[in-house]
């Protein structure tokens, strides 16, 4: 339990009704999890507004009530603390009811579009190599050291933080990688955490079903940056031109990194193959067993980050080779006649670019590349056609299928994904919305030494339609499938 005053320690009170000398039993901003001396937390959220809970929240046992807009009926022995913005007050009693968790470890955050959960996850991978204990915050798991934790979103909500924190001082954890998305910064989850470093990958085409408009997708991103203090580093990606916007008013040291452009953490491509990428970075050479371009980015912006922390170049370029792919991100399988099956989390337009490009750069030609892919259902519906033309105009064969529908019909998704495609590519196209058997087409269409992509999923092991959650993994699927081809 926590007294109340120290909970509230740098948060912003408009107006107190009621003692802060109480002990608080737990903080919660769902009604319904609220027990007797809980602090309850009013937040305005997409779906519904905690204000209209208040009154269920006190009958529950809420002792503390934090709110923007005080009630006009209030409970004698409850105390009513009225706030500007309850998500921020949110973050910062989260840190404070949890001891400051963050300043006990060396945190960095990874933003951008693509990328986050490789450069988070083989930050992760690398540090516990090097003889650390590590903990990792991402779209695909949650790990306090050796400990995992099943991920619900990219960035999880402030409690969730700095109680996942507070488990790694305990198991004392000195480094943890953390995805933060632009739903994260906005929503204001990551108030109040301390950061000795942040990350931006690139910034692309995506959640403009959430942000109205890209310069404010990237004006948010922006702001992770505008916020790190002076002693925390910023590392961009300046192949992105969005880069060097991310560094503008950062109070951080300001580094670089590129493939392209000059930076401070520079590397080169010596070969790309399915087996792995040969890479130069900074004169020395390195061998990974990652592949195409988008993951050279990647790791030199792990190199970068390695090298910020205080590793030693030459165990970073070591321990660099023996880093193992993330689960769903270019996931790939050779079955027994020689078809290449690979499963990536690409979906965006962005990402399935880089996928493609990256298969293109490295197959002979003779080979076809089939495409399965799809989009997501209530979402950003602006990207589908760019998903089809690109899908289309970068392959030789297409399906398009389903990808979690959601509350959306999936047919309806993929006549939006249609409108992109060029009369020259509708030739190369089909359509097949049960995702299953999409996969399983492409399989029949493949020859040996075929390429199959399947996009969109990557690490998911579900599928979500009207509400319901159905098991579905695309590389066991993929695999099945071939399996039974070859029998």
């Amino acid at each position: 339990m926590s007294l109340l005053k120290d909970i509230l320690y740098k948060v912003a009170i408009d107006t107190v009704v009621g003692p802060t000398n109480v002990r608080i039993h737990n903080i919660a901003f769902d009604s319904r999890k609220i027990e007797s001396n809980d602090l309850f937390v009013a937040i305005s959220g997409t779906v519904a507004d905690g204000h209209g809970f208040i009154e269920t929240a006190v009958n529950n046992g809420a002792l503390v009530v934090v709110c923007e807009h005080m009630p006009e009926q209030r409970v004698n022995g409850v105390t009513y603390i009225q706030v500007a913005d309850t998500k921020v007050a949110l973050a910062i009693m989260a840190s404070n009811f949890y001891n400051n968790p963050s300043e006990n470890l060396k945190l960095v955050g990874v933003t951008g579009t693509n990328g986050k959960t490789t450069i988070a996850t083989l930050l992760y991978q690398l540090f516990k190599k090097a003889g650390y204990k590590v903990g990792l915050l991402s779209t695909v798991k949650i790990l306090v050291d050796d400990i995992e934790y099943k991920a619900t979103h990219t960035t999880p909500d402030s409690l969730a933080i700095n109680s996942y924190l507070s488990m790694m001082n305990a198991e004392g954890v000195e480094y943890c990688f953390m995805e933060v998305s632009s739903h994260g910064i906005h929503q204001k989850r990551t108030e109040g955490l301390h950061f000795v470093g942040g990350v931006f990958t690139n910034l692309s085409h995506d959640h403009l079903d959430y942000h109205s408009t890209f310069s404010e997708y990237r004006d948010v991103k922006k702001s992770f940056f505008d916020n790190l203090p002076k002693s925390a580093f910023a590392l961009v990606n300046v192949d992105d031109k969005n880069g060097e916007i991310m560094l503008q008013n950062t109070k951080a040291s300001k580094q670089t990194y590129g493939l392209k452009n000059y930076a401070d953490y520079r590397a080169q491509i010596l070969e790309n193959q399915f087996t792995g990428l040969l890479l130069k970075i900074n004169d020395n050479e390195v061998w990974s067993r990652l592949i195409g371009e988008f993951n050279a980015s990647n790791l030199l912006a792990i190199y970068g980050v390695a090298e910020l922390l205080g590793l030693e170049k030459d165990e970073t370029l070591r321990l660099i080779s023996g880093l193992e792919s993330v689960s769903g991100r270019f996931q790939y399988l050779i079955s027994d006649s020689k078809i290449t099956a690979i499963v990536d989390y690409a979906h965006t337009p962005d990402a399935l670019k880089n996928v493609l490009e990256t298969i293109n750069s490295i197959r002979t030609k003779n080979e076809e590349l089939i495409t399965v892919v799809g989009c997501g259902g209530n979402r950003d519906k602006t990207k589908r056609p760019k998903m089809g033309h690109i899908a289309s105009a970068l392959s030789t064969k297409v399906v398009f299928t389903s990808d979690n529908p959601r509350n959306e019909v999936a047919e309806v998704i993929i006549e939006e994904i249609e409108k992109g495609v060029e009369p020259l590519h509708f030739k190369k196209t089909m359509s097949i919305s049960d995702r299953r058997q999409a996969i399983k087409t492409a399989c029949q269409l493949a020859k040996p030494n075929d390429i199959i992509l399947i996009a969109g999923k990557g690490h998911e092991t579900y599928q979500e339609i009207k509400g319901e959650r159905f098991d579905f993994n695309d590389f066991e699927i993929v695999k099945d499938y071939l399996k039974q081809l070859e029998k």
